[in-house]
């Protein structure tokens, strides 16, 4: 973030890291700088999320370092790219596709824009959408669709920080190239390959975020309709990951109590009281499910969190 940098040194910064990452460009502030930029680098694939203030964003001749083909989806703000003789705006539910090799200028507008950028090696992209040129500066709509679940899975993946093994960054990769194909227009083949593996892990990890957000409250149809998805593929897509709906929502409300019972804001209320609040309605039903999951009851974790040093 560059609030902790000094004033005079943050278009340095942002052009070191932004272009190790994704694309090595010009920038010109047109605004103060401000940048809250989350970067990540995986096998043939740069990304780059959070949010900017207006600059002029200048890829030149000079700067071409690569073929990669670069997206850019802007979420809020607004933002207009030149790029082969074209100007598109970005933003307002649409993405764009950009050729690395090529130059370009982004002007994001002022009050800034909150973005999902990625840069895709263009040797492991192309073949899964053929003739990348034919995406180049096409309008690609950000609200739905497989472009909802690319911006969606890579959030995840930059939540998930420093916590994945090296083969599950390469296997999150594949999963990115997947959804980026659906996304822009892939071949009859690769289409294929990506609802059977990208599409479908990413949905799964939407559908399961969604049901941790909604505390478990979910039942497999209220699943379906939220995502537009029958409720046997729902039923499908947790047996694929060796699981059932119910399992997945059983230990997502058992790993809600454990942590109020441990949490001392909650050190005054029942047991009664947060096995429901944790969606339980049957006390006995609770206690027997928690002591399976933790080999204990509720009363010795609270017991055990609240025991002095």
């Amino acid at each position: 973030m560059t609030d902790m940098i000094p004033e005079r040194d943050r278009v340095e910064v942002m052009r070191e890291v932004y272009g190790r990452t994704v694309l090595k460009v010009d920038l010109d502030p047109l605004d103060p700088t401000h940048v809250d930029m989350r970067v990540r680098a995986l096998p043939g694939l740069g990304i780059a999320t959070g949010r900017c203030s207006a600059f002029r964003v200048h890829h030149s001749t000079a700067l071409i370092d690569s073929d990669d083909l670069i997206l850019l989806a802007v979420l809020d703000g607004a933002s207009v790219m030149k790029h082969r003789g074209r100007e598109e705006p970005v933003g307002n539910g649409h993405a764009l596709l950009m050729s690395g090799e090529e130059v370009g200028l982004n002007l994001i507008q002022p009050g800034g824009i909150r973005f999902v950028n990625l840069s895709f090696s263009l040797k492991q992209l192309s073949p899964l959408i053929g003739d990348p040129g034919l995406a180049l500066m096409r309008p690609l709509p950000t609200a739905g669709g497989a472009m909802r679940l690319l911006i969606d899975y890579v959030h995840s993946l930059q939540e998930a920080g420093d916590g994945l093994s090296s083969e599950e960054l390469h296997l999150a990769a594949t999963h990115v190239f997947d959804l980026a194909a659906l996304a822009i227009g892939g071949t009859k083949d690769a289409a294929e390959i990506a609802r059977g593996r990208g599409a479908r892990v990413a949905r799964l990890r939407a559908i399961k975020a969604d049901i941790v957000a909604q505390r478990g409250g979910l039942s497999a149809e209220d699943v379906a309709r939220r995502h537009r998805l029958s409720t046997r593929y729902v039923r499908k897509l947790f047996e694929g990951d060796g699981t059932s709906l119910s399992e997945f929502t059983l230990r997502q409300r058992l790993l809600r109590a454990h942590r109020m019972l441990c949490d001392p804001r909650h050190a005054g209320r029942s047991i009664t009281a947060i096995a429901y609040e944790a969606g339980f309605n049957d006390l006995s039903y609770f206690n027997r499910a928690f002591r399976r999951r933790y080999d204990a009851t509720p009363s010795d974790v609270r017991a055990a969190a609240f025991r002095p040093e």
